[in-house]
């Protein structure tokens, strides 16, 4: 792998250095409090490589999408106490990612010290990769390190722009962790995928979730008053053909757990087919089992999404079951998606899973074989 990675860096010193780590802590959050910690324990091992070399590490990440303007729900001071506790010392916050106390805050860091800035997408000037914001952000380090593959796939200032304005620069291990576990699916063995761009190169592709009711409604089956994509079904029809050509299996439910609204204490039942003004909301039970198998088949398999409405608990059961049955099979197995992740997460069986992928948009990305311009602004 050609990518910078963290031992180069290390290797050229960065003691009393300050080091700009942009990582992902776009955490999951409740009324101030954090539902889910992964990402930020996913990014634990750079930062505490870092601090043990004596860096000055100044962290910076997103949460949320406060479009441009400052959203006290998607705050990132939740997050310091979080992370001091991981990491078993002091993580110090700034109200602000840029500006005169960003300055002076970076600059205060001692060696071994941390630094969180306030969301960066409080700012405009992040998304849209703004020269000005880049360089204020540059400005408050020496070097780079880009830990945050959830972001990856999108040119921004701070994972583009900053990396662009400090020569040291090199990818975080969970970076590299990523890159080279996804490079499994790419060039994969025998892979089973969710994801259309796989459609001439899997030998199976199981669909669920939304997407299955775009392929049914692309076959002219009823699908009631589910969710799909008019403007897809084209698509589903291409890669159906794709498929076919290819003499690849495409596999969609055979049955589902369908209610008559999206109430969380509507009535559901298990149905074969969907009735007119009934919602198909996960797939059913003889389809798990289907896809349990053709997952126990593979030698390689990539699960992005989940089955169902899997925040209502009624409709988590597909999406359980399938977790459960990845964690049985002797597949190489990674996955990649919130969802998915925290129903592995709720099960316990994250250590029985190869590889948990920080980043869903970033890991479609990656295995469709597109360039990521978080990591080709790293440089060989």
């Amino acid at each position: 792998m050609a990518t910078p990675d963290l031992d180069s860096l290390l290797q050229g010193g960065v003691r009393s250095q300050r080091v700009f780590v942009r990582a992902d802590l776009n955490v999951p959050l409740a009324d101030g409090r954090i539902r889910d910690d992964s990402r930020i324990r996913a990014s634990v091992p750079t930062l505490r490589r870092l601090i043990d070399a004596g860096a000055r590490v100044v962290l910076a990440s997103h949460l949320g999408r406060p479009k441009g303007k400052l959203d006290p729900a998607v705050s990132l001071r939740p997050v310091a106490p979080r992370l001091a506790e991981l990491l078993g010392s002091p993580v110090a916050f700034c109200h602000d990612c840029i500006g005169d106390d960003a300055a002076k805050a970076a600059h205060e860091l001692s060696d071994g010290g941390v630094l969180l800035l306030e969301n960066l997408r409080f700012h405009a000037g992040e998304t849209a990769n703004d020269p000005d914001f880049a360089d204020a952000l540059a400005g408050l380090a020496d070097a780079y390190v880009n830990d945050a593959f959830g972001t990856a796939h999108r040119a921004h200032a701070s994972t583009v722009g900053v990396a662009e304005r400090l020569p040291r620069r090199a990818a975080g291990d969970l970076m590299i962790s990523e890159l080279r576990h996804l490079q499994v699916v790419r060039d994969p063995e025998r892979p089973l995928a969710v994801l259309e761009a796989l459609a001439p190169h899997a030998e199976v592709l199981a669909i669920g979730g939304a997407m299955t009711y775009t392929f049914m409604a692309a076959r002219g089956e009823s699908i009631g008053r589910s969710r799909f994509e008019p403007d897809r079904v084209d698509d589903a029809r291409r890669v159906e053909r794709t498929a076919a050509d290819a003499g690849r299996q495409l596999l969609l439910p055979s049955d589902h757990v369908i209610a008559e609204s999206l109430d969380a204490d509507a009535p559901a039942r298990v149905a074969s087919e969907i009735p007119d003004g009934w919602i198909a909301l996960d797939i059913g039970p003889e389809t798990g089992r289907r896809y349990v198998e053709a997952a126990k088949q593979a030698r390689t398999v990539f699960w992005n999404g989940p089955m169902g409405m899997f925040e209502v608990a009624a409709y988590a059961t597909g999406t359980r079951s399938l977790a459960a049955g990845l964690a049985e099979s002797d597949a190489t197995t990674v996955i990649g998606g919130g969802d998915s992740l925290a129903a592995v997460n709720q099960l316990g069986i994250g250590n029985r899973i190869d590889h948990l992928s920080t980043g869903g948009g970033a890991s479609l990305a990656f295995v469709q074989g597109l360039t990521l311009p978080g990591v080709a602004a790293l440089g060989d």
